[in-house]
């Protein structure tokens, strides 16, 4: 008499898979993945000449224009020189983060970084590095041109003036990865510019004193960054020593672009499951 064996094994086929849980996303900041987010940006941007010279040469240019255009008046120049050398680093680190942020977010770049074990803190770390380093090569290029060899009159250090130029283009970064959640096309990031950029250059006092507005917007330019960038200049500009109205104007530009920086990393989603 034959016997069938009694097998209780289930065939291989058959078994259910084991899952192994994959490893979560690093939450702390790292410095390696932040600096290979940088380099990668980096890389990119190097090549892209046009936007390098948007970045490094059109503040540089603008300065040397305006310094000509009041050639028969140097007193006008010195009044707003300074204002705008923390102005054009703002407005044109603003277009071209933007920019160049939106383009990884609708390429689907920044949808596979977010698959990766690849905190939102290291991607915006990695962005306001690789767009801080070349602010620093254009606010010193800025910089140098305008008190070296535009003879821009300043009382205070130029080096305060290069401080105050370089927040002011990590703001510009800032805010230029912050908007760039909300548009879909870099037509629309353009579009920003009128909304974030404009109002903050019409009330920052670079046309009139702040007190001399009407008061409620005099009220409304107290919370605009622009209006504390254009106080810190004007502080190197009149006063040889660092004043507490300069260390407080520079406080409040390092903590608004922090806390855009913030923002913008609370964006940061994958828009697909």
């Amino acid at each position: 008499m034959t016997t069938t064996p009694n097998t209780d094994v289930t065939p291989t086929a058959q078994r259910p898979p084991t899952s192994h849980p994959m490893p979560p996303h690093s939450r702390a900041l790292s410095y390696s993945r932040t600096t290979a987010t940088a380099a990668r940006v980096l890389r990119q941007l190097g090549h892209d000449p046009r936007t390098i010279a948007l970045l490094i040469l059109i503040p540089c240019v603008m300065l040397f224009l305006l310094r000509y255009v009041f050639d028969g008046n140097p007193r006008v120049f010195d009044s707003i020189g300074a204002s705008l050398l923390g102005i054009f680093p703002l407005i044109t680190m603003f277009l071209v983060t933007s920019i160049a942020t939106l383009r990884e977010r609708t390429s689907g770049t920044l949808e596979r970084l977010l698959s990766m074990p690849l905190g939102k803190g290291d991607l915006i770390a990695g962005y306001a590095l690789a767009f801080g380093t070349l602010a620093i090569i254009q606010s010193a290029l800025a910089t140098g041109l305008a008190v070296w060899f535009l003879d821009l009159d300043v009382t205070g250090s130029p080096w305060l003036l290069l401080i105050v130029a370089l927040l002011d283009a990590l703001l510009g970064t800032a805010l230029g990865l912050f908007v760039s959640a909300f548009a879909s096309s870099e037509y629309q990031a353009v579009q920003f510019m009128p909304a974030v950029i404009f109002p903050q250059l019409l009330l920052c006092g670079l046309f009139t004193p702040r007190p001399e507005m009407h008061p409620a917007l005099e009220a409304i330019s107290n919370v605009l960054p622009m209006s504390y960038a254009v106080d810190g200049m004007n502080e190197v500009l009149l006063h040889s020593d660092m004043t507490a109205t300069f260390v407080r104007d520079v406080a409040i530009v390092a903590g608004c672009a922090l806390l855009v920086l913030t923002l913008g990393a609370a964006t940061l989603r994958r828009r697909t499951t």
